[in-house]
């Protein structure tokens, strides 16, 4: 009788010890958010373009966007995003109907049930590589930003949903948008890349983010959106001075545009090596190189200066940001650029409404958001 009751009761510890994660639990994880989207969530990892603000929270980050005239046409106001207001992560989420918008990593409000439809780690000025950014002081590399949500956030999230990250994450969309510092802040700047062939820096590049999904893969991640690298040598800060061929600068624009054919080739590649995975290849650059090429004809007029007034490096700017406090172009839905570097509102609301809906093989690859959501892993 007693063995019995020994029995019953480690049973009883084990069953207790298991419950918070059983699969049966996950019944809860639906991949309907309570908006009716089809994903509950969405975790971004990249530079500025997708950054919600985590470079507020860093100490000696120059890489910051916490100040007007940024936001000036965000209902938070100033807020870390590098545009006037709403960038294409904030964008997709509302394509994807989720409740909220997409908290910052970095600040400490972003915890417990706040983490639940997902978290953003991306960093401005930061990169693939890990030395990419130290120009700007300090940034999270795209590396630190997976250990981030590996040991700190996938746990808590666990704890949160109540079921293990097999059973939750293919439930998320995972973006990646980066690639474009590291050739902006590191190739094209550093002398010790100078014997460095373009093709070989390039190669490397796709190879390492190959690894870093590989290892969102291995941590649950299934859905994947990979956007590409803007046209580098059409942004006001690059064409300012350097000779430009019809307005952009080629070399920079030929550096995206082969990182951007490794990394759409890369999708097919990838696809065999990470079982169960559905990706998307964003060709943001396209978009905005179709924009600059035509603007008239896309609901635009200015698409080679900045709306903000960007501070000069002789009054302690680096010719990318906007002065702060500084003087702002009054429509601004008409400027692709809003700062020397960044495209406006106007502009991300192309690029993810593209993402998500356009059945052009040149702008998403091998499909768009909308129906990569609706498949079954």
């Amino acid at each position: 009788m007693a063995a019995t009751s020994s029995r019953v009761f480690f049973l009883a510890l084990s069953l207790l010890a298991y419950f918070p994660f059983c699969s049966c639990h996950c019944s809860s994880v639906s991949n309907k958010n309570a908006e009716g989207g089809m994903m509950k969530g969405m975790f971004v990892f990249g530079s500025s373009l997708v950054d919600n603000g985590n470079n507020n929270f860093l100490p000696n980050s120059l890489a910051r966007a916490d100040y007007l005239p940024y936001g000036i046409d965000f209902p938070l106001g100033p807020s870390g995003r590098f545009t006037n207001g709403r960038n294409v992560i904030d964008l997709l989420g509302g394509h994807l109907k989720l409740p909220s918008l997409i908290p910052a990593f970095a600040d400490p409000k972003t915890r417990g049930s706040k983490i639940v439809h997902g978290v953003n780690f991306a960093s401005g000025a930061s990169g693939i590589l890990d030395d990419t950014g130290s120009l700007a002081g300090h940034v999270i590399n795209l590396n630190q930003q997976i250990r981030n949500f590996e040991e700190i956030t996938l746990l808590e999230l666990e704890t949160q949903l109540g079921c293990r990250s097999p059973q939750s994450l293919p439930n998320y969309l995972f973006v990646v948008g980066t690639g474009g510092n590291d050739y902006s802040f590191n190739y094209f700047l550093r002398s010790s890349n100078q014997n460095v062939n373009l093709k070989i820096f390039t190669a490397n590049l796709t190879a390492t983010l190959s690894r870093q999904l590989k290892k969102l893969h291995s941590l649950g991640a299934r859905k994947f959106v990979v956007m590409s690298v803007n046209p580098l040598g059409c942004s006001p800060v690059v064409r300012m001075n350097r000779p430009t061929h019809n307005g952009c600068v080629q070399n920079m624009n030929r550096a995206a545009h082969l990182f951007n054919s490794h990394l759409k080739s890369l999708v097919d590649v990838i696809r065999a090596e990470m079982p169960g995975s559905s990706l998307v290849f964003v060709n943001s650059y396209k978009i905005i190189r179709d924009i600059i090429k035509n603007p008239i004809s896309k609901g635009f007029k200015d698409s080679s200066t900045s709306c903000c007034e960007v501070a000069s490096i002789s009054e302690g700017g680096n010719g990318i940001l906007c002065k702060r406090g500084g003087e702002v172009c009054a429509n601004r839905s008409s400027h692709v650029f809003f700062d020397g570097l960044h495209p406006t509102e106007a502009v991300n609301i192309q690029i993810a409404a593209k993402a998500y809906v356009s059945s052009l093989k040149t702008e998403v690859y091998p499909t768009n958001i909308a129906q990569m959501t609706k498949s079954k892993i």
